[in-house]
């Protein structure tokens, strides 16, 4: 395998998850009774630009479907996230009725529905129709493609290049950045700007997010790598802020090369972190594969010894980032009956490879179990307010990553 940027040939893996099926993939029950497909789920890093990937084994429109369960509306947090970035970037750039928006993955419409209430123009690429339709009942435009150079430079070409194009955890999902970052290239206007969110690879070493990587993960991102992609099709990151959301985050700010707008310290001075923290030397990921054995068999050891014990554990969020973690462990429904997920499209069904059911969370009032384990850690806060009623007959919260910890 070659680095999916500099074509450098990978030696040097990160981390080995052995075989797992996509995260996303749930299972209806007559699915049960069917052959479930298996992938590898392997990450090298790249000694030369210092890119972290998967293992290719799979493609995209196999992960993205059709029938894609997220729907990022389901969290509130998420919602007030989107709304303020919205406010704050519609003033930063002075967005108003003659500008154009462009977000790619656009989902259910989370984001987009705050610049269509307040009249500025926008049209969102998202290739699950599961979720563009809903955004479109929003009465938000939506092509339904996979984004790309070719779908950029058709954008180009029937005159909708972006004064804004937006990438909310997106970046790190396409099988070939190269090719998606020339697409944003192409359809940015000469003056636009472009923003993308997206985990930070130096949070996920240090709190041992390896729960975050899964196949449609193809790219864990630094601040440095993305300045090089960028670098690479004609594109500059001028500035970038530090975000809490999934568990640490960076807001990239990009433009053409050659836009006047001076690059901020702040790029610089992340880039000189990153460095200090290790991440162009090969010493940082090769220690990794320990510290994510280790919160593996402290979550099975928890597990075995409250089931010893006579004690209710259930799970709550039917979350990509738990599939793996469950799978990695080799959780089954013996040690966790279930798992309740506030979202009706995952409700029904069973976590794949796993096969743990996936309840509404009003369950959790008939079981009243002794344990409620939070898989989406990054909004145990929300899901503590949710459902702190569980308190009332001595109930808990457990979280897994970094570290098990009592919330």
């Amino acid at each position: 395998m070659r680095c999916r940027h500099c074509n450098h040939e990978l030696q040097h893996a990160f981390l080995d998850l052995g075989f797992a099926p996509p995260s996303n993939a749930y299972l209806t029950k007559d699915q049960l009774t069917q052959p479930e497909v298996y992938f590898p789920l392997r990450l090298f890093v790249c000694d030369c630009c210092w890119l972290v990937q998967t293992d290719d084994y799979t493609d995209a429109d196999k992960l993205f479907s059709s029938d894609y369960a997220y729907f990022s509306s389901i969290s509130q947090s998420w919602l007030e996230h989107a709304a303020n970035y919205s406010s704050m970037i519609t003033d930063r750039l002075g967005l108003n009725s003659s500008s154009f928006v462009i977000e790619i993955a656009s989902n259910d419409g989370y984001l987009l529905k705050n610049f269509v209430e307040i009249g500025v123009p926008c049209l969102g690429i998202e290739p699950t129709d599961s979720t563009a339709d809903v955004a479109e009942k929003s009465g938000i435009p939506i092509l339904r493609e996979f984004f790309g150079e070719a779908i950029g430079e058709q954008l180009a070409s029937d005159g909708k290049q972006a004064d804004l194009i937006i990438g909310n955890n997106v970046y790190a999902h396409v099988p070939d950045i190269n090719d998606f970052s020339a697409g944003m290239k192409a359809a940015l206007k000469p003056e636009g700007t472009i923003t993308l969110e997206f985990p930070h690879l130096m949070r996920l070493i240090e709190y041992t997010q390896f729960d975050t990587v899964y196949h449609e993960h193809y790219s864990y991102l630094s601040l440095s790598i993305v300045c090089l992609l960028f670098e690479n099709v004609g594109l500059r990151v001028f500035d970038v802020e530090e975000l809490s959301t999934h568990g640490g985050s960076l807001r990239v700010y990009g433009c053409h090369q050659n836009d006047p707008r001076s690059t901020s310290s702040t790029v610089t001075e992340l880039i000189k972190i990153e460095k200090e923290q290790g991440l162009n030397s090969l010493e940082k990921y090769l220690s990794f594969q320990n510290r994510a054995n280790k919160v593996k068999n402290n979550l099975l050891s928890f597990l075995l010894e409250q089931n010893e014990a006579g004690k209710k554990v259930v799970g709550y969020g039917a979350a990509a980032k738990g599939n793996t973690l469950l799978n990695y462990a080799g959780v089954k429904p013996d040690l966790l009956p279930f798992v309740c997920d506030a979202a009706p499209s995952k409700q029904g069904k069973f976590l794949p490879g796993s096969h743990i059911p996936v309840l509404p969370p009003a369950e959790l009032q008939t079981v009243k179990p002794d344990w409620v384990l939070i898989f989406p850690w990054n909004i145990a806060g929300e899901v503590i307010k949710q459902h702190g009623y569980i308190r009332e007959w001595g109930g808990q919260f457990v979280t897994a990553v970094p570290e098990l910890e009592v919330q």
